[in-house]
């Protein structure tokens, strides 16, 4: 028996409850197969969302509905890189391994000016899944466009978290200083 679709406004709030509920990302696909529409439809649906300022975003692993978390202070820190392609691994392993979560990158391009892309990776196998997206999507580094430079987000229960993986990155020649 064929499973009926969820129209428009009711899919739309489904996809929305799914995302508030789920604790790891959710890919289009799936979300595409509990409403049996096509991932097109989701992609429509999760932009038509994101225009009512909800707060989802697209990783290289699904998309996921941002949670305030009250109950443990974050600390935020953008940094600046540099390295090739070969040493992505390095660099969000290093950066993981020190309890920090990697959100995004960003770039500076010629044309399209700041040029960022969610990345939330936390742990090593988010890495490898990551590094898997990109291998099967055939997909390039947006560090690429600038001859490895760049520059990422990064969020941690505390300072000292934060200070650990820029001196790792630092012992590696990764970390661009000022």
């Amino acid at each position: 028996m064929e499973q009926k679709k969820i129209l428009g406004e009711d899919r739309r709030k489904f996809i929305l409850h799914l995302l508030k509920e789920s604790s790891v990302p959710i890919t289009g696909g799936e979300l595409a197969e509990q409403t049996n529409v096509s991932r097109q439809v989701i992609v429509g649906d999760i932009t038509l969302l994101k225009a009512k300022s909800e707060p989802i975003i697209a990783t290289s692993q699904g998309y996921m509905y941002l949670k305030q978390n009250t109950s443990m202070p974050l600390f935020e820190r953008t940094i600046a890189c540099r390295h090739t392609p070969m040493d992505t691994e390095k660099e969000l392993n290093l950066l993981v391994d020190h309890g920090v979560l990697v959100k995004d990158v960003k770039i500076e391009h010629a044309v399209y000016g700041d040029l960022t892309a969610s990345i939330m990776v936390s742990n090593r196998q988010e890495v490898k899944q990551f590094l898997k997206r990109l291998q099967t999507t055939k997909a390039s580094l947006l560090s690429e466009l600038t001859g490895g430079y760049h520059l990422h987000t990064l969020s941690a229960s505390t300072e000292r978290a934060l200070n650990n993986a820029e001196a790792a990155l630092k012992a590696e020649g990764i970390l661009l200083e000022s």
